[in-house]
């Protein structure tokens, strides 16, 4: 088992965080203290004398321990863009996050660090998700959002973590459409071509119930 996991999607709005929060329960499940970080977020809303993201703010919450918010999240912006464009003139510090994460990492038996966007998506304006992750050197865990599209989205998203040099340990299908013709049909062709293992099929579902999420998970030991 990996002391930590790159959470990373096929697109954005395809259902990382709960795929996250998933994988985190059924961690915790295990018996292991299980933490999440976020090292940049955007669309964030103005929250006791600072900018927070709902999304960090499920892994605060879920974590195995109570960390302040800017240990899960140190860098937040206001604007829900690109974080490349919502950082405005702010330096994102490539330091800063490595030290955050190390600071949680030496307090877990597991950190699970969530990406924004997809892999190549900039987290500022000098590197994207790519760059951090093999610069943490975290094996990876490919969400999928399995709609119309997903199959180039799914096979893109495989080659290019594999060809920056990090390790696909794994793949999560998420039906963020309910309504998605031939789901199976989709989802055996994804199998048949991701050498990765598929880690789990996360339902539709309006409202999140992590506990029944984490059930439909199958984590590699």
């Amino acid at each position: 088992m990996s002391n930590g996991f790159f959470i990373t999607g096929t697109d954005t709005d395809v259902g990382k965080t709960w795929t996250t929060l998933a994988l985190m329960r059924a961690l915790q499940m295990r018996g292991l203290a299980v933490n999440g970080m976020k090292p940049v977020s955007a669309g964030c809303a103005w929250m006791q004398g600072g900018w927070k993201n709902a999304d960090a703010l499920l892994l605060q919450q879920h974590a195995s321990r109570a960390f302040d918010y800017q240990r899960i999240n140190p860098y937040a912006f206001q604007l829900p863009v690109s974080p490349h464009i919502a950082c405005g003139d702010s330096k994102v510090e490539m330091a800063v996050i490595l030290r955050g994460f190390e600071y949680l990492r030496d307090r877990s038996d597991c950190v699970l660090v969530e990406g924004a966007g997809g892999w190549f998506s900039p987290l500022c304006r000098d590197w994207d998700n790519a760059h951090l992750a093999k610069i943490m050197r975290l094996p990876v865990i490919l969400v999928v959002g399995m709609r119309l599209g997903c199959i180039n989205h799914a096979r893109l998203s495989d080659v290019a973590i594999r060809r920056s040099g990090c390790e696909l340990a794994g793949w999560v299908a998420v039906r963020i459409d309910r309504d998605m013709p031939e789901f199976q049909a989709n989802l055996d062709f994804l199998r048949a071509g991701i050498e990765a293992p598929l880690l789990g099929v996360l339902p539709h579902m309006s409202r999140p119930d992590f506990a029944y999420l984490a059930s439909r998970l199958t984590i590699q030991n």
